[in-house]
């Protein structure tokens, strides 16, 4: 088995993407379904074109995490999800299924860290690569060439960019296992992850483009004159990259691939879509063109093995 594509979806990220992108949009039962529309969309303009090999729907849970007992101030600034919007996040879990994705969740860890440990386990694996899809950019410390790439709403629920170590570094100025150090430092104001005062984005780059990593720009620090905003902010420093870091350790059932293989009926996905309302995914799943969405090559053309994003 080579050339395959595992597709790790960070789905919190994209229902809450897909909540604010599009606007309000009820059932015929009058319950909220924007979210769920938008990421049914997306899914199936996947689905019909690039459909991965295997996937998996990593959510976050509403315990709280490692980090945040760690760090009591750990997203603290962060907004109180909607009703509306927790109600779809709940929802989903269906969605997923009804696409042959399957779906996973932890006590105590974030969908990222399931994500990380998706790529650990996976990447590579038997000619596997790990495809993330997100809304944002915490899982670019994951990606490795020929392993992992991150694929990144840029645009609503439409657009998006894809990073290799390239992209990576072109965006940075370093690698993608740098970016765990580069916020240790800069911090995450997003997370309410402080940093080190003072310190923004071009100090840390030059300070680990001096020194390979925090460490080693921490064994410096009293030495090279250039580290002395560092200097009464080391334990600060370490608190961040310890939050920032993700976990690739995650409890995570799924440890054959096979059970990531995605399968679903078409029949099934229509009858979902007819009882939230949305008949024009139904009519996008049984195009006369091309045949039900994500059937075979008998039904229509699939693209070769690898080329998916």
């Amino acid at each position: 088995m080579t050339n395959k594509t595992l597709l790790a979806i960070d789905a919190n990220s994209i229902i809450h993407r897909a909540f604010h992108a599009l606007p309000p949009l009820t059932t015929p039962s009058g319950r909220p379904a924007q979210a769920l529309y938008g990421v049914s969309s997306t899914l199936l303009r996947l689905w019909s074109s690039e459909r991965p090999d295997f996937a998996a729907a990593l959510f976050d849970r509403p315990e709280p995490t490692f980090r945040k007992k760690a760090y009591a101030e750990y997203k603290a600034t962060r907004p109180t999800a909607p009703d509306e919007l927790v109600e779809q996040i709940i929802a989903a879990h269906e969605l997923f299924q009804k696409f042959g994705i399957p779906v996973f969740e932890a006590p105590g860890y974030e969908a990222d860290d399931l994500i990380a440990t998706v790529a650990r386990r996976f990447g590579g694996r038997e000619g596997v690569r790990v495809v993330i899809l997100t809304g944002d950019l915490d899982t670019l410390q994951l990606v490795r060439d020929g392993k992992v790439a991150v694929r990144v709403f840029r645009k609503g629920v439409t657009e998006t960019t894809t990073y290799d170590e390239a992209a990576v570094y072109e965006r940075y100025g370093l690698r993608p296992e740098q970016l765990i150090d580069y916020k240790a430092l800069v911090g995450d104001a997003s997370d309410n992850i402080k940093g080190v005062p003072g310190v923004g984005p071009k100090t840390a780059v030059s300070w680990l483009t001096r020194y390979k990593d925090l460490d080693d720009v921490l064994a410096h620090v009293g030495k090279d004159p250039i580290l002395k905003k560092l200097s009464g902010h080391e334990a600060a420093a370490c608190l961040s990259r310890e939050l920032v870091a993700l976990a690739g350790n995650a409890p995570l059932s799924a440890n054959d691939l096979r059970s990531l293989e995605v399968s679903f009926k078409e029949t099934e996905l229509a009858d979902y879509f007819d009882n939230l309302g949305f008949t024009s995914l139904s009519k996008r799943l049984f195009n006369k063109k091309t045949g039900p969405a994500g059937a075979g090559p008998a039904n229509q053309p699939r693209p070769p093995q690898g080329a998916m994003f």
